[in-house]
């Protein structure tokens, strides 16, 4: 093993936590063939397989199991070095590693640009997912931030909350529903849902918005991409249950609508989130102090940003 490089432990990492070649290839910016080759050569430095595949499903073997063990304490090790060494540095020169769920995506990117032009010389590692891979990228200590709604409950996190996270039910804007005054809940439980996947930030968050009555809700389909949903509810196909910061576009657009429901929107909050042992590199630290003090505004300058102007027709 003596052999073994640090760039196939990572390869092998990733692999291992998702059990898919091409998952991994999609976090680490590799081909799955490049992914492939790199855990083949690991196994040769071991001498036993790590990974067997049944079927579709690829599983860790004994000896992959023990691998993944020794192999995130190296990582880790290594991380705490380049974490320590960062203080020499500054913000200045320092990898800013942060990941945020998918409902961030349309906001996230304009905060770090603001961020990285006030801090020359940083670089950015950026990561978009949804709320179990942030949890599992934690878990391993591959993101230095997370971005999330729910953070986990525990004391080996360190959870802050920066920014107002409102969840509102949406319709196509000629659905007959669009544009009434305090619609009861039970006006809207019968009326086809087309939803996030279960586990979700944005499903647990229909689960607190709805209690016990989302039993209830006539769920037509479940997607995994909130682009796709609101596509379906434009086309007329149902409503749906969204973060109201994916909305902005389409609102302005005059494609969607928010239904005024009794008891909505949920208001929740954005969390800044970390391991409560980690040692912070200065520029994750100075990043984290950005958002908490100044996060909510910036979240909506840029959401405000995403509205497109009405185009008005020339009078005939």
């Amino acid at each position: 093993m003596r052999n073994a490089t640090l760039r196939q432990l990572k390869v092998f990492e990733s692999v291992a936590r998702h059990l898919s070649f091409s998952r991994a290839a999609e976090e680490l910016h590799l081909t799955q063939p490049a992914v492939s080759a790199q855990v083949r050569t690991l196994e040769d430095h071991a001498g036993v397989p790590l990974f067997e595949q049944l079927g579709k499903k690829v599983y860790l073997t004994p000896a992959g199991r023990q691998m993944l063990a020794s192999a995130r304490a190296i990582l880790e090790r290594v991380q705490e070095a380049e974490d320590s060494l960062a203080t020499f540095k500054g913000i200045e020169g320092g990898r800013l590693n942060v990941s945020v769920i998918s409902a961030g995506d349309y906001f996230f990117p304009k905060l770090l640009v603001e961020f990285a032009g006030r801090n020359a010389g940083i670089v950015l590692n950026f990561g978009v997912c949804n709320r179990e891979e942030l949890l599992e990228q934690l878990a391993a200590n591959t993101t230095d931030l997370a971005v999330m709604v729910r953070p986990p409950v525990g004391a080996d996190m360190v959870a802050e909350a920066f920014a107002p996270h409102p969840y509102v039910v949406v319709a196509g804007t000629h659905h007959p529903l669009a544009g009434k005054r305090r619609i009861p809940m039970d006006r809207i439980l019968g009326e086809p849902f087309i939803v996030r996947e279960i586990g979700s930030d944005t499903w647990n968050s229909m689960e607190d918005a709805f209690g016990e009555r989302v039993a209830q809700l006539n769920v037509v389909m479940q997607i995994k991409s909130t682009e796709t949903i609101k596509q379906a509810v434009i086309a007329g196909m149902g409503l749906s249950f969204l973060s109201a910061h994916t909305l902005s576009r389409e609102l302005a657009a005059g494609e969607l609508a928010i239904l005024d429901v009794r008891g909505l929107p949920l208001m929740l909050n954005w969390y800044v989130v970390h391991r409560a042992g980690k040692r912070l590199p200065p520029v994750a630290q100075a990043f984290k102090s950005f958002l908490l003090d100044e996060g909510a505004a910036l979240v909506e300058r840029a959401l405000a940003g995403n509205r497109r102007p009405r185009v008005r027709r020339p009078a005939r």
